[in-house]
């Protein structure tokens, strides 16, 4: 039996609310074959989820019936921002879908010195949309209820200088042996990791001066994609 479907609406829902889809989930519901008074779920983002039903249908538009509020909520208890050398080809499109599976709460595209991929201008507001895109559907597929947001790509110095004062921020570095310990639940992590030939000495320098605690994880030297995931994996397990 499939899976019933899960969609996410950019818009504030409400107990007996008729929604007419956008033209993305309007689309899912038509290739889906649901029919009128077939079951699905909504959620808009802001926690927990819409227990729904479709109402009508017609060629270019579907209605949903919005009936019960459920209160889930599958976040981690920490909140994640990624800050993500970008790698190249298709490695970011995977690294947002499985952040957004692994519950990170957002992700910062970063221009290195070392980047094979560098955006800008319209090509780099085409990405961050079409990234933004893959983590909506990962959410919808994954149970997630809220999205994480894709912010902007940006060069790493910018991002240095703007982070809030109170947050936990670690350095993921082949170059230190320290391991990293979970911190207390509820709290801000900043995580900054490189892209494909990791970040330069100075970098990793400003990255400490900025407060960022360098950490290892492992013996193993873990690729561009592969290692703010691995982190993720642990953090939802320990």
């Amino acid at each position: 039996m499939a899976a019933m479907l899960r969609l996410f609406v950019d818009a504030v829902l409400a107990a007996g609310a008729i929604v007419d889809l956008p033209a993305g989930p309007a689309r899912h519901v038509q290739v889906r074959r649901l029919q009128p008074g077939d079951a699905l779920v909504l959620f808009d983002g802001r926690g927990g989820q819409w227990r729904s039903r479709v109402h009508a249908m017609a060629r270019q538009s579907v209605q949903v019936e919005l009936l019960a509020f459920e209160p889930a909520e599958r976040e981690l208890d920490l909140a994640v921002t990624l800050l993500v050398g970008m790698p190249a080809n298709e490695r970011m499109d995977w690294l947002v879908e499985k952040a957004t599976e692994l519950g990170a709460a957002a992700l910062q595209p970063l221009t290195c010195e070392r980047s094979v991929l560098r955006l800008a201008g319209e090509r780099a507001a085409r990405r961050r949309a079409h990234w933004q895109a893959l983590a909506v559907a990962a959410a919808e597929q994954c149970g997630r209820t809220r999205v994480p947001q894709v912010h902007d790509v940006r060069e790493l110095h910018e991002v240095l200088a703007g982070l809030p004062a109170r947050a936990t921020r670690w350095l993921l570095s082949p170059q230190t042996g320290a391991r990293p310990q979970r911190p207390a639940t509820g709290q801000a992590l900043y995580v900054l990791s490189g892209p494909e030939g990791g970040l330069s000495e100075g970098e990793e320098a400003a990255a400490r001066a900025a407060g960022f605690e360098a950490l290892s994880l492992g013996r193993r030297v873990l690729r561009a994609e592969t290692a703010p995931l691995a982190l993720l994996a642990w953090l939802g397990l320990a």
